[in-house]
């Protein structure tokens, strides 16, 4: 017995019990991770110090003309965003995390775009950065998004030798309405967005990804007071049309869209608030033969700039 056992010992190949468990060893385990993201390599461990110091240092909230940062959570969001073009700074991936496609692809959108840190960090410190979210491992740190002043939409205008044509959002609060308008101010020549500081849908990962990339080349400006913007506005000689569905004129009949001009834009529920309808120099409303009763902002913003577009080619 003793014999056969030292033969059964020196056979070569998986023997009985293993499992496979060699065989298996053998097998791909798929690309070379980057530097960052290999446990013991100087870059990684350079990478979980700058992601604990980063994770430390985010502002809870934005202050003068910047936005907070924000934080795009969880695998399918995380590809989304990469994919959408959305402005980033870090990402970070869990250690020992299980690297899927979603994975995979969020670290290769991240490296061939370039300018993005990975960043290896420990569950807990992604729970804690998250605030107990299901982050599924992938977090990604969008930058603050740097707003332009009100009046820097008027110079941008001025610069190119045409009239000021401009969309102010009132109590939009669905940042995809937000990037939506952002879309059209682009497509059809405008010169940017504003949106108020308080109450409003602000330039979010979201609002980024709708927008199509065109928020990269589209200035949005955050007034403190939009009806004193608007006013400031009205003093440098551009007119201010609202859109409400009791409008006096309807959009096509209005000779001043060909014009500098500023369009104004209420929520799809509750319309123009009073003080910013009252500042308004017409209202307008879009005709709707098919029976709807509102459009959401950012179908209409579209409606009315193709208008003015047109009028003023």
């Amino acid at each position: 017995m003793a014999a056969n056992n030292r033969r059964m010992s020196g056979k070569k190949g998986a023997q009985v019990g293993s499992g496979g468990q060699r065989r298996k060893g053998l097998e791909g385990k798929g690309p070379t991770p980057p530097a960052e993201m290999r446990k013991g390599h100087k870059k990684n461990r350079l990478a979980n110090a700058k992601a604990k110091q980063s994770v430390r240092r985010q502002a809870p909230r934005g202050r003068g003309g910047k936005s907070a940062s924000e934080l795009v959570v969880g695998r399918n969001p995380v590809v989304e965003a990469l994919r959408g073009g959305v402005p980033a700074s870090t990402l970070y991936v869990q250690q020992f995390i299980d690297n899927d496609e979603r994975v995979r692809e969020a670290l290769q959108l991240a490296s061939d775009r370039g300018g993005i840190n990975l960043m290896e960090a420990p569950r807990p410190e992604l729970d804690r950065m998250t605030n107990g979210l299901n982050h599924q491992g992938l977090v990604l740190q969008v930058p603050p998004y740097e707003y332009a002043h009100p009046e820097d939409l008027l110079d941008a205008a001025a610069d190119e030798g045409e009239d000021p044509l401009i969309v102010a959002l009132d109590g939009v609060t669905d940042p995809r309405n937000l990037g939506a308008v952002v879309r059209s101010v682009s497509a059809f020549g405008g010169h940017g967005v504003v949106v108020p500081e308080r109450r409003a849908a602000g330039m979010t990962a979201g609002a980024w990804k709708t927008s199509a990339g065109t928020a990269a080349r589209t200035p949005v400006a955050r007034a403190t007071n939009l009806t004193r913007v608007l006013e400031q506005y009205k003093k440098a000689g551009v007119t201010v049309i609202g859109l409400a569905a009791d409008g006096e004129a309807e959009v096509g009949e209005l000779e001043a869209l060909g014009g500098p001009v500023v369009i104004v834009v209420g929520s799809e529920g509750k319309g123009l608030s009073r003080l910013v309808g009252e500042t308004c120099d017409f209202r307008v409303r879009i005709p709707m033969p098919g029976g709807a009763e509102s459009l959401n902002a950012g179908v209409a913003a579209g409606v009315v700039l193709y208008e003015a577009a047109r009028r003023r080619a």
